[in-house]
């Protein structure tokens, strides 16, 4: 697929509008914890699908537990991860924890200044994005994640948010208890619900931020369905995801957010977090932010990059090998 220099898709960016419409004044700026979650509020927001595939059943919930094809195997599974869930949930299995933060800042470019407080004359931070280099057809913009937060002339002083959320450390025992007594299937079954659990932690921690956190969706009645299907405003992108592939960019996010002190969660040396059940990703609030693939990238834009995050070309071609174009 053709690709544009960096200045040209620069220079088609999206450039939505910055105003008092569009640019909410957050309920709270900081960080805040919250401990020892409820388990039992986030069952309605488990998204079911990614579960099945884990076990192989490659269709839909919950249309799969009538499908011919897939019913036999799929009922008693489902049969199953119910009346484990309602084990997690009455002994507490899990101990849920989540962060959850909002900065003020602005885009520089394409990456993103984050500020010590509302004077924003300290930077705290810097969160730097990839911006497409495809080609285009019609009026359709060459996207980044800084396109989405106002710049310092916009005449509004926006923000950035941010999460880590976590099923805490005891399903790494858990799991090794049901593989001593030689039960992998309830090891392996353990471990799904954990990261649907996880994720469900997320959709609800961002159903919060949305309502009443950041709150420039107070009214908003989706149910927990609708809301699997990204029926609302605003998104959720997670460093070394389409949106932005640099799984460097955690460091940057668990150094703003404390994640380490706040939630226990690390990052490991392949910028995996530990322990596995964890979600972590970035919060924009503007009407038009929404979840794009950055693609591959032209080496003038690596170069770009390296020289925003401090690195030599070597380094920058590491950390962004899966996004290398071929022909440069």
């Amino acid at each position: 697929r053709q690709r544009i220099s960096i200045e040209r898709a620069r220079a088609n960016r999206l450039e939505p509008e910055f105003n008092s419409s569009t640019v909410a004044v957050p309920k709270f700026v900081g960080t805040r914890v919250f401990d020892n979650y409820d388990l039992a509020e986030l069952i309605p927001y488990i998204d079911w699908t990614p579960f099945f595939r884990t076990w192989g059943i490659r269709s839909r919930f919950p249309g799969l537990l009538e499908d011919p094809e897939f019913s036999a195997a799929a009922r008693p599974l489902y049969d199953d991860a119910l009346a484990m869930l309602d084990k997690i949930v009455a002994d507490r299995w899990f101990v849920p924890t989540a962060v959850v933060g909002i900065w003020p800042a602005q885009s520089d470019g394409d990456d993103i200044v984050v500020f010590t407080n509302e004077s924003r004359t300290e930077v705290r931070s810097r969160l730097s994005g990839i911006r497409q280099q495809a080609a285009k057809n019609g009026d359709r913009p060459n996207l980044c994640i800084s396109d989405f937060v106002a710049p310092a002339d916009a005449g509004v002083a926006d923000h950035v948010g941010g999460f880590v959320v976590t099923m805490g450390s005891e399903e790494i025992a858990l799991a090794e208890a049901f593989e001593r007594e030689n039960d992998d299937y309830s090891s392996i079954l353990l471990k799904a619900l954990a990261d649907r659990l996880a994720e469900a932690f997320a959709e609800r921690m961002h159903e919060r931020v949305r309502t009443e956190l950041w709150g420039y969706s107070p009214d908003e009645a989706t149910a927990p369905a609708d809301l699997l299907r990204g029926s609302f405003r605003g998104i959720r992108p997670a460093p070394g995801y389409p949106c932005q592939p640099d799984h460097t960019e955690k460091v940057a996010l668990f150094d703003l957010l404390d994640a380490p002190r706040a939630v226990g969660v690390e990052l490991t040396d392949s910028y995996a977090m530990w322990p596995g059940s964890s979600v972590s990703g970035l919060y924009f609030a503007h009407p038009a932010a929404r979840y794009f693939g950055v693609g591959h990238i032209r080496s003038d834009q690596v170069e770009s990059y390296a020289q925003r995050k401090g690195w030599t070309i070597e380094q920058a071609e590491l950390h962004l090998a899966p996004i290398l174009d071929e022909n440069g």
